[in-house]
């Protein structure tokens, strides 16, 4: 697992995609603990083993994390009404959870932020197009794939704690595209955890076939009449399921990549000094004892 975190040694953005590291305690619910006014925190104190572990593993100096907010105002919700309407609206003991985790990262002087119009992962696309110097590697922290799609050079994706990290190379072994093809092949395939429509018959495998013979989705339908002639199953009713579906992927594909060009998001990702006023009451509200608090402190 160390291995390609050994291979560089410039300088370290870590970026988060937080949500899903809440999103996991929150639904596994294998023990449920409440806090000094009986609320459920059981998503936050998952999501804070998760943080420890990272910083005592590998004591990140420049670090950002990016959460969701509210799903109904998102660009992409304007743009395809029924983006992710598969999904429930977060109950309010969840978000109760989220805004915990997020007061707690500010304790501890590191960088969160969130936005009503933009996904954690529109953040994180920004941070890197921000951040990408040929002295820094980026590691994205998701469990999200999606994401692999920013990775250049001796960048990283790395599920935390589930997986070993997937340099370009990886990507590619694993989902049978490069990074930059993946926004593409999403739009093919359709992604049915996010409700994002594809191509009627052709999962991510074609999608991927199609796309190492022709390299993006501009150029395959600019040569779409060669599809009838490539080398795998239904080749011309892959022609025409595409011919029919051309807008639907052109749709698609406004949802499946990510806006890196926000405005207003931090810019210094240091660690600062913690507020040990605010940590240590934290801490007592989420039911940590003493020596817990005074470990975070010093961490």
């Amino acid at each position: 697992m160390t291995s390609l975190l050994d291979h560089y040694h410039g300088t370290r953005i870590w970026l988060v995609d937080a949500s899903i590291y809440v999103f996991r305690p929150w639904f596994s619910r294998k023990q449920v603990v409440f806090d000094t006014a009986g609320n459920p925190v059981h998503a936050v104190h998952g999501f804070l083993r998760f943080v420890q572990q990272l910083i005592i593993s590998h004591e990140p100096q420049y670090i950002a994390f990016a959460f969701d907010t509210s799903l109904q105002t998102s660009v992409r919700k304007q743009i395809y009404p029924p983006y992710k309407a598969n999904r429930a609206a977060a109950p309010d003991e969840l978000k109760y959870q989220f805004k915990c985790c997020r007061d707690f990262l500010d304790a501890m002087g590191l960088v969160q932020t969130a936005s009503l119009a933009h996904e954690a992962d529109d953040l994180i696309g920004a941070w890197v197009k921000q951040q990408r110097q040929t002295d820094r590697q980026l590691l994205i922290i998701s469990g999200d794939k999606d994401l692999a799609q920013l990775i250049q050079a001796h960048d990283l994706w790395w599920d935390f704690g589930q997986r070993a990290p997937l340099n370009a190379g990886g990507v590619k072994s694993t989902l049978g595209v490069w990074p930059e093809q993946i926004a593409d092949q999403l739009a093919l395939a359709g992604d049915k955890v996010d409700n994002i429509p594809g191509v009627p018959g052709i999962g991510m495998s074609i999608a991927a076939k199609l796309l190492k013979r022709f390299g993006t989705i501009d150029q395959l339908f600019e040569q779409l009449d060669h599809v009838g002639q490539m080398q795998i199953h239904g080749a011309k009713r892959v022609q025409k399921l595409l011919a029919e579906h051309q807008a639907t992927v052109r749709l698609s594909r406004q949802l499946t990549g990510i806006e890196c060009n926000i405005a207003n998001i931090p810019n210094d990702l240091k660690r600062r000094p913690k507020d040990l006023t605010k940590l240590q009451a934290l801490c007592e509200v989420l039911g940590y004892s003493e020596e817990q608090y005074e470990y975070w402190a010093i961490i």
